[in-house]
This record gives C-alpha cells, structure tokens and sequence, in this order.
C-alpha cells in the first residue's frame, strides 16, 4: 500500500522554481532538491520522475505567475509609454540580480531540449503579443505616431527587454539601465517609421 503524501506539491514546485531560477538547471542535482525541499530523492522521483520533469513544472509555474503578473502590468490603463516604461523600471528592480527564469533558461539551455524551448518560446511570443497590443493602443490613444511600425518596435523592445534581463542578472548599475530604458521611451516617442 503506497504511503499518502506528506507535502503539498504545489509547494515544492514553487520552491524548486525559487532553486533553479536562483542556480539554473545544470547547477543543480536532484540533491540539492532533495535538501531545498526537504524531501527524499525517492519522494521527488515518485511525484516528478526525474529532475528534467520537474524542471518543466517549474517553468510552467513561473510562466503562470510571474509572466501572467508581467501581462497584466502592461495591460494596465493609463499612458501606454508610462505604462511600459514603468514595467521595464519593475522588471530590472523586482528580482535584482536575478533576471527572468524564462531568459536565464533560454540562455543556458537553448536549443538543446525541445520541450524546454518550446516553453522559452511560448513565454517569448505572450511578452511579444502583449507589447504589441501597447503599442497599438498607444497608436490609438495619440501616445505614438500613427506612423509607427509596430512590429519593428516589438523586436527592439523585446531584444531590449533580454538584454536588460541579462545586464540585471549580471550587477550592472540599475541607474545605467534605467537610463536605457529612459531612452528607448524616448525613440519610441518619436519615431514614425
């Protein structure tokens, strides 16, 4: 007779998030889970399988709680460019030093597992999708020009967005980074083109 659960999965999914969004995926063994959890590795191997398996959980609990909170930032009402500059602002500021778990696991990882970039990719295009419709509502509103290409933006913010990610995770002054962010606004303000 198998013996009931002594955890909350849900727990232990967030807290292995917490462990490879802090060391990263090949950094961390299924000790090291083991003792973050407080669990046998007998236990972590009967719920999840195997670290990999877990691992995707924890992406999907990430994009299901931290990217669900970044959509919902831009979707805000108000000024689109106040509202996207005080997004970028959070983002370098809400985890500092620690970066997106999204683009740290696309860095380190890649194209190597399929499954892993899928979900890299899935997150990419929701960040993608959501700044597109700020940007055409800013359109709407007056807050850009109406001759803006909206999909030329995107790629700049979004390549903007992975490089403040990275520069965060790496220390850099956040003073330096807001000032990027200060004048990426600043372009978008006054492009037409």
């Amino acid at each position: 007779m198998a013996r009931p659960r002594e955890f909350d999965e849900q727990d232990v999914i967030a807290k292995a998030t917490d462990l490879f969004w802090r060391r990263g995926y090949n950094a961390t063994s299924v000790r090291d889970l083991g003792a973050e959890l407080r669990l046998k590795q007998s236990s972590l191997y009967r719920t999840f399988n195997d670290k990999r398996t877990l691992f995707l959980r924890t992406l999907d609990h990430y994009r299901a709680t931290e990217s669900t909170q970044a959509e919902e930032q831009l979707s805000a009402p108000g000024p689109s460019l106040e509202i996207l500059r005080e997004w970028l602002i959070w983002m370098i500021s809400h985890e500092a030093g620690r970066g997106c778990f999204v683009v740290n696991t696309a860095a380190e990882l890649g194209t190597t597992d399929p499954e892993v970039r899928q979900r890299t990719e899935d997150a990419f295009e929701v960040t993608r999708k959501t700044l597109a419709s700020l940007l055409r509502r800013g359109i709407r509103d007056g807050d850009l020009p109406a001759a803006s290409d909206v999909d030329a933006a995107v790629e700049l913010l979004f390549t903007t967005v992975l490089g403040l990610r990275v520069r965060e995770r790496a220390g850099h002054d956040p003073q330096r980074l807001a000032t990027a962010i200060d004048f990426t606004i600043k372009m978008l303000a006054i492009s037409g083109t």
